[in-house]
């Protein structure tokens, strides 16, 4: 029998360390750069090799935690990531460089999907509360390690830094020996033809529809956010990194809180509100001539993106408590699809036109949301509490 306690703070810990190393990369790129750059480094490359390996860790994990259990995946996953922290200290050599950057988002992939899919599992009521409350452990890490990397970066080498960070996980991973963990819910086998109807579930595909355009809209924010505020504004770089990094705290607040709104508001209710602080946020940063307009704007957008993935994931975990793994399997390469997807997209709008349409993608996507939550409404009412 597992502690539901211990079980939620592993997730959490697993979470936190996911959301270090995710922000960690985007901080030493500059460094990579520098000195894998007379080597042929391509940074487009480099960049394109991160998510393939989140999506693939996400494609995976669910099937297996399904049959096997969250446990020794979880424990494989860190460990994973760990070792590619230290490799890609050490290593000069460039291919192993690519190696590592992949399997370190195969091994985030596995701790994102599986630890929320497992909080959803050890979680009986007010599913969305629980995850967004996971949520913030990842939003602790995030913004925990630049500024750890700004303390010990005048101190320390960049290499010294990963490789401290891969032993640290170490702690964790030894950790999770000593922590019972809910038992698989398909002994018998692993769920492939189960998970090939759940394809053909219409609800299911409108909530990873909808997180298509929630996890597209947090990659435009959090990678386009500093470029424009620089073009519009001809603010510093230093200065757009601040609103960005107040917009990802924000975030993170709101997720603490949503526990306590959930109970008293609809879980529905607070979608819409949602949607429309980005909406408002990207028309104030369509209209904003002004750092504070833009800070304010860029906060607002930040605030309004925290409840999407907490609360469509808590639907999916209800619907299918029974497949949960393969379920969030779905729903959440459907969503990195779209943060690939979009982002992509806008990157030609930038290249072609101007950045300075990053407001407009924005408010469409918002737009796209809201009719899919209208209809996966009407598809869950009578179903699960929304």
């Amino acid at each position: 029998m597992y502690n539901r306690s211990r079980v939620f703070a592993a997730s959490c810990i697993a979470l936190f360390l996911f959301g270090m190393m995710l922000i960690m990369l985007g901080s030493i790129l500059p460094s990579l750069t520098t000195t894998f750059e007379s080597k042929g480094l391509n940074t487009s490359f480099l960049v394109s090799i991160l998510p393939v390996g989140i999506m693939l860790g996400s494609l995976i994990f669910g099937p297996i935690v399904d049959r096997y259990g969250y446990k020794l995946l979880l424990i494989a996953s860190i460990l994973i990531s760990a070792v590619s922290l230290e490799g890609l200290a050490f290593t000069q050599s460039l291919p192993v460089l690519y190696i590592c950057i992949f399997f370190i988002g195969f091994g985030g992939g596995i701790i994102n999907g599986g630890t929320n899919a497992l909080v959803a599992d050890i979680t009986e009521v007010n599913k969305g509360a629980s995850l967004s409350l996971l949520g913030v452990s990842f939003g602790i890490g995030a913004l925990g390690m630049p500024l750890l990397l700004g303390v010990l970066s005048n101190r320390f080498l960049y290499t010294s830094i990963l490789s401290g960070v891969g032993f640290f996980m170490l702690i964790p991973a030894l950790g999770f020996l000593f922590i019972s963990f809910p038992v698989p819910k398909q002994v018998q086998g692993f769920p492939l033809r189960e998970g090939l109807r759940l394809l053909k579930q219409p609800v299911l595909l409108l909530n990873g529809l909808f997180l298509f355009f929630q996890s597209g809209v947090e990659a435009l924010s959090n990678n386009w956010t500093t470029t424009y505020l620089q073009d519009k504004l001809k603010i510093t770089n230093e200065d757009a990194l601040y609103a960005l990094s107040f917009s990802v705290l924000g975030l993170t607040v709101v997720r603490l809180l949503l526990g306590s709104l959930l109970k008293k508001f609809s879980s529905f209710t607070i979608l819409i509100v949602s949607l429309l602080l980005v909406v408002t946020g990207n028309i104030l940063l369509m209209k904003s001539h002004s750092y504070n307009m833009a800070f304010l704007a860029v906060i607002t957008t930040g605030l309004g993106l925290a409840a999407g993935f907490p609360v469509i994931l808590g639907y999916v975990g209800q619907l299918y408590a029974s497949l949960s793994g393969t379920a969030f399997s779905i729903t959440l390469v459907i969503a990195l699809m779209g943060n690939t997807i979009l982002n992509y997209l806008f990157g030609w709008v930038a290249r072609q036109y101007s950045v300075t349409y990053l407001p407009m993608q924005v408010i469409a996507c918002a737009i796209c949301m809201l009719i899919l939550l209208l209809l996966i409404k009407k598809r869950l009412t009578g179903k699960v509490k929304i």
